[in-house]
């Protein structure tokens, strides 16, 4: 017996469409609805990823922050330090140096006069001693005391720059400054205020018109510049040492 199967209607085929439509749609809906889940639980995970960095790089910025205190705290503790050395340098550079004006262990320059001396050109004249118409070293030292007293800084006789250990003593017709023999002309350099200095040569009585009654040739001059070279000799101090505090 043959079953005879009954085609579908145009309804029904109809209804089976829409059926598979709405399946469709379902399937599709449920996809997006897991697929938003999804996004929705990954923005998430990045906004706490991306706060939990936001809060990292905070704490990192306080801890640079500090550093950065803590640097410039130091640098201007060396700048400080720094300026505090160098004001002691430079305070320690101008005692040194006046030191080496007083010693004598430096080129000088300034105001001053320049005093030349020379023996006698007067003839000899019997019964008169001849020596006293020449230059002996108590004359030069006579002049040289003068300058001192009047608040000369620094002496020098024929470029030969005075110091402590300076002989000045005749050596026969010569005289001999730091080991060193001159004759006459004697050129004396003497730094300090050019009227003082002349005025104490010149004051009545003086070394130097005891040096003119003998017809010593003198001749003074004031200078705006005199320049004074160190002493190039050598300072050995054999018996004088420094004291120690205390003893």
């Amino acid at each position: 017996m043959k079953v005879k199967i009954k085609k579908p209607t145009g309804g029904q085929v109809a209804i089976a469409i829409l059926l598979l439509v709405l399946g469709i749609l379902m399937s599709m809906q449920i996809k997006s609805v897991r697929q938003s889940n999804e996004l929705k639980n990954l923005e998430k995970a990045r906004a706490i990823e991306l706060a939990e960095q936001i809060n990292k790089l905070r704490e990192e910025n306080v801890g640079l922050r500090q550093q950065i205190y803590d640097y410039e705290k130091k640098i201007k503790e060396y700048q400080d330090s720094a300026a505090s050395i160098s004001k002691t340098t430079e305070l320690l550079k101008e005692e040194l140096d006046k030191v080496k004006i007083l010693a004598g262990l430096t080129d000088v320059e300034g105001p001053g006069i320049i005093i030349t001396l020379d023996d006698s050109k007067m003839p000899t004249q019997p019964n008169v001693d001849p020596n006293s118409f020449l230059l002996h070293d108590s004359d030069i030292l006579q002049v040289i005391n003068e300058l001192r007293a009047a608040g000369a800084e620094a002496i020098a006789i024929n470029d030969q720059r005075l110091v402590s250990t300076t002989e000045i003593r005749c050596a026969g017709p010569t005289i001999s400054i730091n080991n060193t023999r001159y004759s006459a002309p004697y050129i004396i350099k003497a730094i300090g205020d050019p009227k003082i200095l002349k005025n104490s040569l010149e004051m009545r009585g003086g070394i130097i018109d005891l040096l003119k009654e003998f017809s010593i040739e003198v001749k003074i001059e004031e200078a705006s510049k005199v320049v004074i070279p160190r002493y190039t000799g050598s300072l050995r101090f054999n018996y004088a040492k420094i004291r120690s505090e205390g003893s």
